[in-house]
């Protein structure tokens, strides 16, 4: 049995948590403290805070899930002051052996853990993913995440991080067409991370009201517009809110087939749980499949919502157990 602290570190909070690696590979995840990034002056300042409140010396196992790019000398996190340096990290720590990841990558490892009481069935075959080959995790938040997971003989598992969010944004139909147009006026390219994120739903709000000639409130707040759109109480909202599905199963089918993903596809994210039981009453399915002479095959591929409380945590363990604990 091996113990570690994890912990997936984003813009705003840092979670934290004990993780139990056990003699049989699975993973067990402790009590969850979450400590605001702005009230702390670094991840070392986090990491006493998260020792004291446990009340017992810490791991010297680590496994840290960092919200942005994990491959240079200097990390640093878009809307925090905290900078990671991923050389100093045992020194300053205090680990003997730890693993820094993407945290959309432990979103992939994630999924390679869960059970089915996880995967939430959203369209497609309703039956478990693939044991072996490939599947593409695409998560809508502030931005949009893609990865890709592998599953290979014995268990192995392999996951690529990629930056799938920013290719080009595609449009479909006449309305689309307008959508795109007006995007261009903002943006020197228009990315499918405009469209098919947390921030997307205002540039669709704001490019449908436009088109129809109507007055919206100027710097209107997207959470609150989510709240709208879910609710239902505003008709153009709603409209963005269609438009919005219409484009995720459009991407994600795109990625599916980029990623030759016959095994499935999981859809994860902050806006994808928030949207979870709009997806399956959505245009999201046959935007999916309509790709042409691959629609059967794109019909046969389950899609899933990941729905684990803690993905970035039990992903972060998982990483570290993959390399250290086989």
């Amino acid at each position: 049995m091996t113990e570690l602290v994890a912990v997936d570190i984003g813009g705003t909070n840092a979670r934290f948590t004990i993780a139990t690696v056990k003699d049989n590979g699975a993973i067990e995840l402790g009590e969850v403290v979450t400590l605001p990034t702005h009230a702390y002056a670094s991840l070392r300042s986090a990491w006493e805070a998260f020792a004291e409140k446990l009340g017992r010396p810490l791991p010297k196992d680590g496994a840290i899930s960092f919200a942005g790019p994990v491959d240079g000398a200097v990390l640093k996190l878009t809307n925090s002051p905290w900078v990671l340096r991923p050389a100093l990290i045992p020194s300053m720590l205090g680990l003997d052996r730890y693993e820094l990841v993407n945290d959309f990558g432990a979103v992939a490892y994630a999924v390679s853990r869960v059970g089915p009481e996880y995967l939430q069935h959203i369209c497609g075959p309703d039956e478990p993913l693939g044991k072996e080959g490939a599947i593409s995790i695409v998560g809508p938040g502030t931005g949009l995440g893609v990865a890709q997971l592998h599953r290979g003989h014995r268990g192995h598992i392999t996951v690529i991080t990629t930056e799938g969010g920013h290719i080009d944004f595609a449009p479909l139909d006449k309305l689309e067409d307008q959508i795109l147009q007006r995007l261009r006026t903002r943006y020197r390219r228009v990315s499918v991370e405009r469209i098919v994120a947390g921030p997307g739903l205002v540039n669709l709000y704001e490019a449908l009201a436009a088109i129809e000639g109507r007055n919206v409130a100027p710097d209107i707040d997207d959470k609150e517009l989510w709240k709208l759109a879910l609710s239902g109480d505003d008709v153009l909202a709603s409209a963005a809110l269609d438009r919005f599905c219409l484009s995720l199963g459009s991407v994600a089918g795109d990625l599916a087939l980029a990623h030759g993903a016959w095994n499935g596809t999981v859809i994860a994210g902050g806006v994808g749980v928030r949207i979870a039981d709009h997806l399956p009453i959505s245009g999201f399915s046959g935007r999916y499949t309509a790709k042409g002479r691959f629609e059967a095959r794109m019909a046969q591929i389950p899609v899933k919502l990941i729905t684990h409380p803690q993905p970035g945590l039990l992903g972060a363990a998982t990483a570290f157990a993959e390399k250290h604990c086989r």
